[in-house]
């Protein structure tokens, strides 16, 4: 689940908290920079782990919640001869969780970064610890070279709003938190009417030093790309379920109005018309991915005439080699181009179909991430919520 979704979340959800992997060493499911939010309702959204993790911080929530105060967590699965985690943990790395309380700046700050994702921009979240990591200050702004694209139906918390920087202040005022170190292997005896003070119990000064955990972490979250998918057809359906659960951002656009309908296309963001009625309205831009499977081809060919001049990062056409090259006929030759659309997996019927082209929308987008992430060695800027996952 990318950073996006959790900013929607958060704004629904009155009592959560942001659970976020500062450090990572070694082996481990997710990378430095991941985050999920966890309610007190016991839902989670997101993962840290394959889910040898989230039980042990869901039994957390109620104290954050309860105290207002940031927890720092040790998962240490290093030691071979470690039983404590039981024999369920596929990770074999050091994990540090920063669990923080979605209130008062936190809470102005993930709205903050959703009115940048809505509007199709990367943003940059900066938090810096003071007075002995008992303090925080966020920083959020538009990323360096972030693009920003149209945003077929805002949301609420976007109309209106700037896309300026937003930086908390802190002030003699601002509550002060009290930091709570915590290790996995005491996941069971933490103390939740204990008189004692914290700090001296967890000896939080000693373990971050030596986690050498930075007082400032910057971290770089990239907006879900859309997928453009002309058609609306039965075949679509499959697509589009699996383009959100791959990350995406799904727009589908038809000039059939009963079959471009939300009863059909759940969450998805809907665009009714013709070619050259639906284009300036879409607004594509350089990240954009695009299907073209609505079975017509001279609508099909009116939507490529207009794509010539654009940038976008892909373009899968549905159908024959045959019927491909009919459509290109006389057309400059058109960039990032995939056809048939889909990986070779010998697939069959809709779903199969489905499954080949999402498989390749995702290779080609963790590609085109890889590549950028040479251009970005700040902080911990490749968080993986932010599509800045390595692997493919």
């Amino acid at each position: 689940m990318e950073m996006h979704d959790l900013c929607a979340i958060a704004a629904r959800e009155p009592r959560c908290i942001l659970a976020t992997a500062v450090k990572v060493e070694g082996h481990a499911y997710r990378k430095q920079g991941v985050s999920m939010l966890l309610t007190e309702e016991g839902a989670m959204f997101g993962s840290i782990s394959p889910g040898c993790l989230e039980s042990d911080l869901l039994a957390r929530v109620d104290r954050v919640l309860d105290t207002q105060q940031l927890e720092f967590v040790e998962y240490d699965m290093r030691p071979e001869d470690d039983l404590s985690w039981g024999e369920t943990i596929g990770c074999g790395g050091l994990i540090i969780v920063l669990l923080e309380p979605v209130c008062g700046e936190l809470r102005s700050i993930l709205s903050h970064m959703h009115t940048y994702f809505q509007s199709g921009s990367a943003v940059e979240l900066t938090r810096s610890f003071y007075d002995q990591y008992t303090r925080i200050h966020y920083v959020t702004q538009l990323a360096e070279g972030a693009e920003s694209q149209t945003s077929l139906s805002p949301s609420p918390v976007a109309r209106g709003a700037s896309l300026g920087p937003i930086n908390t202040m802190i002030t003699d005022d601002t509550p002060r938190l009290s930091l709570v170190v915590i290790h996995s292997s005491e996941a069971d005896a933490v103390a939740f009417n204990s008189g004692e003070n914290d700090l001296q119990r967890h000896e939080g000064l000693t373990d971050t030093e030596r986690w050498d955990v930075p007082l400032k972490i910057s971290a770089r979250y990239e907006p879900k790309p859309r997928l453009i998918i002309v058609g609306a057809g039965n075949d679509v359906i499959p697509v589009a379920h699996l383009g959100k659960s791959a990350g995406f951002r799904v727009v589908v656009a038809d000039w059939r109005e009963t079959l471009c309908t939300a009863e059909r296309f759940p969450g998805v963001e809907l665009i009714r018309g013709f070619p050259r009625e639906i284009m300036p309205v879409l607004g594509i831009q350089s990240g954009d991915y695009i299907v073209l499977m609505s079975h017509q081809f001279p609508r099909e060919r009116e939507f490529l005439e207009l794509l010539e001049d654009r940038n976008y990062a892909y373009l899968g056409i549905m159908g024959s080699r045959t019927r491909t090259a009919r459509l290109l006929n006389d057309l400059p030759p058109l960039k990032h181009l995939h056809s048939p659309v889909g990986l070779t997996i010998g697939a069959d019927g809709p779903e199969e179909i489905a499954i080949s082209i999402a498989a390749e929308l995702i290779a080609c987008k963790r590609a085109a991430v890889t590549a950028e992430r040479r251009n970005v060695q700040r902080g911990i800027a490749h968080a993986t919520d932010g599509h800045r996952a390595s692997g493919r």
